[in-house]
């Protein structure tokens, strides 16, 4: 009997299932002890809200993480791994649910880990995660200029070039293929394309118009235009501290700032409280739907 064979495949099939299946328990436990740990001001927050105001708010998130989905699943097809759209859609919102959990790996490893079982390469889930950054940040930083004006944000042209930048496919291929041979793995089998990235980017901004309709909701005072760039400044400051789980406290005191020449202190406290809550309800149902949706039809 050969004593270095590994582990039957059931086994590492199991194995790998009960791995999964604890993430996704951790994972939602922190949704859920973020929720709970400010529950008190979430109750003052949403006792402004009507409901049809939360429900429409609920519905625009859902809609903007589908477009941080489909820049994903974009990108992931332009490296050469071509998804269905609800295997897609588990790999990336259940794979999302990560961050929550402190520590800025998990989410990666998660769709790392369940993209293989669908034949994509972890290199691949891996880049299309990492090139999700590059491209939501430049994103963000565009809507807010163009939506806050350019006399109190024009200091964020000095990251356009930069991120400008590290958009250019041919600097992106090169950056990931010096990346993968100092980690000694197997170079990427095609490389970003042009068509690939600016399709991506259209993706991103149609997720920002979403998220800014979702915070107009919450609070309409400054109009739409100002809610869709109060939200991507404050997310692209929360995104830039990787420590906090999912920007957790960044966000919100940036966008507290954002919001005062529109709302007083209190109100712009429990808006940004009652935008956390309504981001991880979104977070929730879609990984529950994209869940439920590839069991039924699976590839």
């Amino acid at each position: 009997m050969d004593e270095t064979a590994g582990p039957p495949a059931g086994r590492r099939s199991l194995v790998g299932k009960l791995v999964r299946l604890g993430f996704l328990l951790v994972a939602l436990g922190f949704g859920g002890w973020a929720v709970a740990r400010q529950w008190d001001a979430v109750v003052a927050g949403f006792a402004r809200l009507t409901w049809p105001a939360l429900a429409g708010s609920v519905a625009a998130v859902v809609a903007a993480l589908l477009g941080a989905m489909l820049t994903w699943r974009t990108l992931l097809a332009d490296l050469g791994s071509s998804l269905p759209l609800r295997p897609a859609a588990k790999v990336f919102f259940v794979g999302q649910l990560g961050k929550y959990i402190p520590g800025a790996v998990w989410p990666v490893l998660a769709q790392m880990e369940m993209g293989r079982d669908l034949g994509v390469p972890r290199s691949r889930s891996a880049a299309a995660f990492f090139l999700m950054m590059p491209i939501q940040l430049a994103t963000g930083l565009l809507v807010t200029l163009v939506t806050l004006g350019w006399d109190r944000y024009g200091w964020l042209l000095l990251f356009i070039p930069l991120l400008l930048v590290l958009l250019e496919p041919k600097v992106i291929n090169g950056l990931i293929g010096y990346v993968l041979r100092r980690l000694k793995r197997e170079p990427l089998e095609r490389p970003l394309t042009r068509r690939g990235m600016l399709t991506a980017l259209a993706w991103a901004l149609a997720g920002w118009a979403c998220y800014g309709v979702h915070l107009y909701f919450v609070a309409p005072q400054g109009g739409l235009l100002f809610a869709v760039g109060a939200f991507a400044v404050s997310w692209c400051l929360g995104i830039m501290t990787f420590v906090v789980p999912a920007g957790a406290g960044v966000r919100e005191i940036a966008m507290v700032a954002v919001l005062a020449p529109q709302i007083e202190g209190g109100s712009a406290i429990a808006v940004a409280l009652s935008s956390r809550i309504v981001i991880i309800v979104g977070d929730l149902i879609c990984a529950g739907l994209a869940g439920i949706a590839a069991r039924r039809n699976p590839v």
